[in-house]
């Protein structure tokens, strides 16, 4: 099985303008600063990014906007999985043709109760259209949402078909027992956790690293974690970052996340969301605030470090 990737990755926030429409310039901007606070790589148009709110032609105009700056496909692992066949297959081989490190892809979602041949069928019919050897996928396990889980004989009745290219899997569920029992069933798989919260646990249990949404405010600290996870204080550094979550995520998690970056680094336009999903209240947003001002939190970037989005 080829290496995994690992470490810290963010799923990026995409920042959009008064129209509704993707802000390019600051999409570049806010990915050049999250790989200068620490992560190690982008997973660009996964759940955190709105995707599934952009077409398909929006999401490969904004990862070629991505490369086209210089920001290294290596890097970079977009979120690729649709209801649509067709727009899976399209999505991931337009993601190997620009070098990218691998895809991360969710389960056709929109039927419930769908058993396990059916969905083996639909990844084995991307991999064998793609047709591409260098094809890497991550499998994005997020039932809480998705309401379309992978069972773990699934998980390994893929790897056995195609081992050189399902290579590790982002557990979103929230249940850490999930990814205990993928790693004891397939050692070595290149399992992510979902969210900081269970990042020292995961790196303990021999996982890879975590693809977490906070990374977005808060990637210098998760990223000291997963550097010092062995350490005397890695169960300190955990509790806090846990706790902080805790706090971010008390609100609806996308705009939460929004309104920290427009509130640090003073641009509203962080604050637009496409429909159906909304900004924070008022009365949200700023218990919000105050209780990440009451933990110390301080974001590193300056106003000037990431291009304005309400001035697109």
């Amino acid at each position: 099985m080829p290496q995994s990737l690992k470490g810290v990755f963010c799923p990026t926030l995409t920042p959009v303008d008064r129209d509704l429409e993707q802000n390019l310039g600051a999409f570049i901007g806010h990915c050049r600063r999250l790989l200068d606070e620490g992560c190690h790589g982008l997973a660009v148009y996964g759940t955190t990014s709105e995707a599934n709110s952009f077409s398909v032609e929006e999401r490969m105009a904004g990862l070629e906007a991505l490369v086209e700056a210089g920001l290294p496909a290596a890097r970079i692992i977009p979120g690729t999985g649709c209801c649509a066949l067709t727009d899976s297959v399209r999505l991931t081989a337009h993601a190997v043709r620009l070098g990218c490190a691998g895809v991360l892809m969710l389960p056709p979602f929109y039927y419930k109760g769908v058993g396990d041949d059916g969905l083996f069928k639909g990844f084995a019919e991307v991999i064998e259209r793609v047709g591409d050897d260098r094809l890497r996928v991550y499998l994005y396990h997020i039932p809480p949402v998705s309401s379309v889980p992978f069972s773990l004989a699934l998980v390994e009745r893929l790897v056995g078909a195609y081992p050189e290219t399902v290579i590790g899997l982002k557990d979103s569920s929230g249940d850490w027992s999930y990814t205990d029992a993928l790693l004891r069933a397939l050692p070595g798989f290149g399992a992510f956790s979902g969210s900081e919260v269970f990042l020292l646990a995961n790196l303990r249990a021999g996982g890879v690293g975590c693809i977490t949404a906070s990374a977005n405010v808060n990637a210098p600290a998760i990223r000291r974690l997963y550097d010092h996870w062995s350490g005397a204080d890695a169960d300190a550094m955990q509790e806090d970052l846990s706790r902080r979550r805790q706090i971010i995520q008390a609100s609806p998690l996308i705009p939460s996340l929004k309104r920290i970056l427009a509130h640090h680094l003073g641009d509203e336009g962080w604050c637009n969301l496409r429909p159906p999903l909304m900004p924070l209240d008022a009365a949200q947003a700023a218990r919000l605030i105050a209780d990440l001002d009451g933990d110390g939190f301080a974001m590193s970037s300056s106003p000037a470090s990431t291009p304005a989005v309400a001035s697109a």
